[in-house]
């Protein structure tokens, strides 16, 4: 058995990439557009781990995804730098509605509300400004 990968359903495809792509630095490996079916497929990889695949799936003739998608859990990525990574997002204009206190863990949601785990590779020295940062929203 082998994992291929996890699908999430998207409302804008690029804000979706201004998110995944610009703020966590995924990559766009393929895409595929299917006129009879109406949808558009797009695929993402972590630099380095392109064999875990993240596939958005854009309907476009619109999708109802509510106002919470908690009951899909969350997507969780390994980062080099979490201070840069939130950083990155904070200046992209994405909210950390958990800010990396501890200098190991923070939560961000996706622009079509997709809860995001970032975790820090290895140990990072806490500080300022988010060690006073407030946990804003849910996640």
């Amino acid at each position: 058995m082998k994992y291929l990968h996890t699908m999430i359903r998207i409302s804008d495809v690029d804000e979706s990439l201004n998110f995944y792509c610009k703020g966590l630095g995924l990559v766009e490996t393929r895409r595929v557009e299917n006129e009879q079916g109406r949808f558009t497929l797009i695929f993402l990889t972590a630099p380095g781990d392109e064999n875990a695949e993240l596939e958005l799936t854009y309907n476009w003739d619109g999708d109802k995804l509510g106002d919470g998608s908690r009951n899909f859990g969350h997507l969780a990525y390994l980062v080099e730098n979490i201070y840069k990574t939130c950083k990155k997002l904070q200046d992209l204009g994405y909210t950390i509605n958990r800010p990396p206190k501890d200098g190991h863990m923070a939560f961000v949601r996706s622009p079509d509300n997709i809860s995001i785990e970032i975790l820090q590779e290895g140990n990072l020295e806490i500080k300022e400004p988010w060690v006073s940062m407030k946990n804003n929203g849910v996640w």
